[in-house]
């Protein structure tokens, strides 16, 4: 059974049968680089595989930590940036309670999941700390290096207010770390206090990383199977791979489209989805692509949207504004949990021709309503449908999107693995900071800001 599908007749107008067949020859090239491992990144294609070699002894040892965690603590604070937190948060946020954060501990059953470390506002961790205050805090402290400026912080600070008195016995219960294997600041702190660690493996990228110890430890706190996620993964990885001459997988479909609509001319995709529990999902989603496409001048914009709340605020720009963008939408065939429209004869509201009919259906006709007339405005539209919003589906959604990444980035003849413009803003915020070795540049960018009355 497949669990992801691509509709994308709604990009008929838009894109020509034989432009998907010229593609083909140039597919078949992209997906050979990956699978054979011999494409630009090729030391960070761990991730192919994964869902099949995930080691069976991490998957109990994180099952483990997270049922210690889910017994002896009322909150997990997950300290990482980027790739180190948003695949988690993606996942935990799309299967959660909507309104978690105000349900008593008994009825949540496992402790709430809060995020730090990932933005540099101060206002945002000390509310963090008064809100934590009195409460069992464990942390799960991500990053490869342990160095990252904002995790690094958020860090300091947390375990400066949280842990000051606390033993190395007590340290050891309250704080999980996830780093290298080997180098880095975390790992030297980890081995000298005696802290229980799992490994972010060198072969997968952050931003990759969501089915490694990463992602997995907070979504299992939380409460989750992992070994469903995972499971779902597996399947969509079996279809993925599957010969070409079976026919295009989904993620062959959603990489060749995107490609040719971006050669022609549509410079952003816009995710939407019509669940606003799927609002961080659309996070990893932004950074994925973003972060893996956007060099050498080259990359879709990557933006997102809630529907069909942002019908009533960016709606009419992508009706009628510039004709730069495209849409795929997430859609789950079947909701968690339905409500009847009730009848009211008066129908002051003029409702009453809905009385009794789900709001899913409702919310569906929403969704073919808003495509048909955007394709008629001129944006193409893409539908990527699931049976469900469960792990499973879950699962096979991450596993598409990052194959379907992939393969983009190999067409568009760059290297999907890498973030060489990442480390801009960081150099010019050291110097600025006054980090030792970057004399020379604060010089530089003080003289900058002089000139321009900063």
């Amino acid at each position: 059974m497949v669990l992801v599908n691509v509709k994308d007749q709604l990009t008929n107008n838009f894109i020509a049968q034989h432009e998907r067949e010229q593609m083909e020859h140039q597919l078949a090239a992209a997906r050979d680089l990956l699978d054979k491992r011999v494409c630009p990144g090729a030391e960070y294609t761990g991730w192919i595989d994964l869902p099949e070699t995930f080691s069976e002894d991490t998957i109990e040892r994180i099952e483990a930590t997270a049922e210690r965690i889910r017994r002896d603590f009322d909150v997990l604070i997950v300290v990482g940036i980027g790739g180190s937190y948003l695949g988690a948060r993606a996942v935990i946020e799309a299967l959660s309670h909507h309104f978690s954060s105000l349900l008593p501990d008994e009825k949540r059953g496992c402790p709430l999941v809060l995020y730090a470390g990932h933005q540099l506002s101060a206002d945002y961790l000390f509310d963090l700390l008064e809100v934590v205050k009195g409460k069992r805090v464990a942390l799960n402290v991500i990053s490869k290096s342990g160095t990252t400026t904002e995790s690094a912080i958020a860090f300091r600070v947390l375990r400066d207010h949280l842990f000051r008195y606390a033993s190395r016995e007590e340290l050891a219960q309250r704080i999980v770390i996830t780093t290298d294997e080997k180098r880095g600041a975390l790992r030297r702190y980890a081995d000298e206090m005696g802290i229980t660690t799992f490994v972010i493996p060198d072969d997968i990228g952050g931003r990759y990383s969501v089915l490694t110890p990463v992602g997995l430890l907070p979504i299992a706190v939380a409460g989750l199977d992992i070994r469903q996620l995972l499971e779902g993964a597996r399947r969509e990885r079996k279809s993925s791979i599957a010969p070409l001459s079976e026919g295009l997988s989904a993620a062959d479909r959603y990489a060749v489209n995107r490609l040719l609509l971006m050669r022609k001319g549509y410079k952003a995709e816009i995710l939407a989805c019509y669940e606003p529990s799927m609002r961080y999902f659309a996070e990893w989603w932004k950074q994925l692509f973003a972060e893996s496409e956007g060099k050498d001048g080259k990359g879709l914009i990557t933006m997102s949207v809630d529907f069909t709340s942002d019908l009533h605020s960016l709606g009419q720009l992508i009706q009628e504004g510039p004709r730069v963008f495209f849409e795929t939408v997430i859609e789950f065939k079947n909701v968690r949990n339905d409500i009847a429209i009730p009848s009211d004869p008066s129908d002051l509201d003029q409702l009453e021709y809905l009385a009794g009919k789900p709001m899913s259906f409702v919310n569906r006709q929403a969704r073919r309503g808003t495509a048909l007339a955007h394709v008629s405005g001129g944006v193409p539209n893409m539908c990527i449908e699931l049976k469900d919003r469960s792990l499973h589906s879950l699962g096979a959604l991450i596993y598409f999107f990052e194959r379907a990444c992939a393969l983009s980035g190999i067409m568009n003849g760059i290297n999907p693995f890498d973030q060489p413009g990442v480390e801009a803003y960081k150099r010019n915020m050291f110097a600025l900071l006054g980090k030792p070795g970057f004399e020379a540049l604060r010089e530089q960018l003080l003289r900058t800001s002089a000139e321009e009355g900063d």
